[in-house]
């Protein structure tokens, strides 16, 4: 358990919801009132607001975010994780609105209820101007939730008010999404605080914002194209380049972010704070702040050999999914030599890990009475291409390389029902220098002593990798942000932006059963119980 993680992020667990009435839901806290001097009584309110994303993070948006790239495969085993396809559909980009794991629309716009019912609050104030730095920072939120939902769905509803019950609620545009995003960030950005310290933690901030705005430029020719299927990485021409390069240099020059961390360390259990890589990241704690669940779905699939020591070295008495299979053409990108992120991926003969460090010892993983081997080439059981289904039994379990990035700590794991207590970064300073460098790349005028080169290198020293001795190429830029960003959610967003995301990879192939390579896949379906809820909408084309 984390010591610093404040008992107030329970406060952000609410009835999350759907329809168009719930959209106002009522925000309960335990402040009623508040003493308008107080920043604790304050800072308790602002929890409502900061963490309606943790949940989805945690579980359904990463996995089903993972599923749809190149990274990972979604196993079942004889029927075990099947699941209505809801893992096997992604992998295909056989995307379906009934899909469970897409449910993260819902707390979303249950975080943005929650931020304009605080934003009416404050500004009803007759001192509201001292609000004024609480008002920024729940309007960053706002835009990161609209973010998300519009980088997955498409065209959104611009939910900048409290809705009366039974209001019709309509959908924008992805554009007009976009430049209300852009809106918001920008005239935010004069009143949040630059400080980046423990306050500021797991909080929007100004470099908060700006990594924000950095995204949302680098995808700018992706989400104003008009139809996603018309947008093309070669010809769409992207008019905000320029101002992605200055606001990466704007966080650059800071001089707060660095890369001095050891990757393997950024990840693990007891990270935090004092991780200068981590621009904005999502607190877990497997008490106070539950919901990461990642070594439920990338863990060996089976502890239950009479052994209840796992690979992570403790008793890790709960079983696992072990669902989550990296690709055969994924896995290639950790060949590098000396590469630190190659130790994040476990592959071929598994030795025990030492449970605080995460690093591998000399002692094999025994299963069965063999040393457990983990599979590159993925092999489905005869006929089992309709639900990816590898089979119920040791072989099936170890089908392809595994992912130890966010390194759990096992007594926790067993004990506090598979939640984490790693943090989960968001925006990194890695990523702000290799988006700098495909900015460049792209067209953007350089600044200082900066080339797409050195920034890439940059990445590759920190991580002790061969230098390049020569301009990356964009495909070697989208394979590095593979090696650094794998597990983080932005592979998805990565392969669109770069024209791969219809490519063949694992199981997307062609003649695979359900395979789907339609571009209008590029976006996921509206779920189907949103529609249900707003009967005045249509289901995104392609559907």
């Amino acid at each position: 358990m984390k010591t610093y993680i404040k008992t107030t992020f329970a406060a952000a667990v609410v009835a999350l919801a759907t329809s168009c009435a719930d959209l106002d839901v009522e925000v309960k806290s335990q402040y009623t009132e508040y003493p308008t001097e107080s920043e604790v009584a304050l800072d308790a309110k602002m929890a409502d607001v900061y963490y309606a994303f943790r949940s989805a993070l945690g579980n359904s948006y990463n996995r089903y975010q993972t599923f749809a790239s190149d990274e990972a495969t979604g196993l079942s085993f004889d029927g075990d994780y099947y699941d209505g396809a809801e893992n096997v559909n992604p992998t295909l980009h056989n995307f379906k609105a009934e899909d469970g794991p897409l449910n993260w629309w819902t707390d979303l716009s249950s975080g943005i209820t929650r931020c304009n019912k605080l934003i009416a609050e404050f500004e009803a104030e007759e001192n509201s101007e001292q609000f004024t730095s609480y008002i920024a920072s729940a309007r960053m939120m706002r835009a990161f939730y609209h973010f998300i939902l519009m980088d997955s769905y498409g065209d959104v509803p611009i939910l900048n008010k409290i809705y009366d019950e039974d209001e019709a609620i309509s959908r924008s545009p992805r554009k007009e999404v976009a430049e209300f995003i852009e809106k918001e960030i920008l005239e935010s950005l004069p009143y949040l605080t630059e400080d980046n310290n423990a306050s500021t933690y797991g909080k929007p901030n100004k470099w908060m914002a700006e990594a924000l705005l950095v995204k949302l430029y680098i995808n700018w020719a992706v989400y104003t194209c008009g139809d996603v299927t018309t947008y093309d990485a070669e010809t769409t021409p992207n008019s905000k380049l320029n101002d992605c390069v200055k606001y990466c240099d704007d966080i650059i020059d800071s001089g707060i972010f660095n890369l001095n961390d050891e990757y393997r360390s950024k990840f693990m259990y007891d990270n935090g704070v004092q991780i200068a890589d981590f621009i904005y990241a999502m607190p877990y704690d497997c008490i106070n702040a539950q919901g990461l669940l990642y070594g439920r779905y990338r863990t060996f699939r089976r502890i239950d050999d009479g052994s209840p020591i796992g690979y992570y070295g403790g008793e890790m008495t709960n079983s696992c999914a072990g669902i989550v299979a990296m690709n055969p053409e994924f896995a290639d990108l950790f060949t590098l030599e000396g590469d630190d992120r190659n130790d994040a991926i476990l592959g071929g003969a598994v030795f025990v890990h030492d449970p605080l460090t995460g690093e591998a010892t000399d002692v094999p993983y025994i299963y069965n009475d063999v040393q457990l081997e983990f599979t590159k080439t993925i092999t489905l059981k005869e006929g089992g291409e309709e639900q990816l289904n590898a089979g119920a039994d040791g072989n099936g379990w170890r089908q392809g390389y595994r992912s130890i990035k966010f390194y759990p700590n096992p007594n926790e794991y067993s004990q506090y029902s598979r939640n984490q207590s790693n943090d989960v970064p968001i925006f990194r300073f890695a990523d702000i220098l290799l988006t700098k460098a495909e900015a460049i790349l792209r067209g953007a005028t350089p600044t200082g002593e900066d080339t797409p080169q050195s920034l890439f290198n940059q990445i590759r020293e920190y991580v002790n990798a061969p230098l390049l001795d020569h301009e990356p190429s964009l495909e070697e830029l989208l394979d590095e942000r593979g090696r650094e960003f794998f597990d983080e959610s932005w592979r998805r967003n990565d392969m669109i932006r770069f024209g791969t995301f219809e490519s063949e990879y694992g199981f997307h192939r062609q003649g695979f059963p359900n395979a789907n390579f339609d571009k209008s896949h590029r976006i996921f379906p509206v779920p189907q119980d949103v529609l249900n809820a707003n009967t005045n909408w249509n289901q995104n084309a392609g559907y």
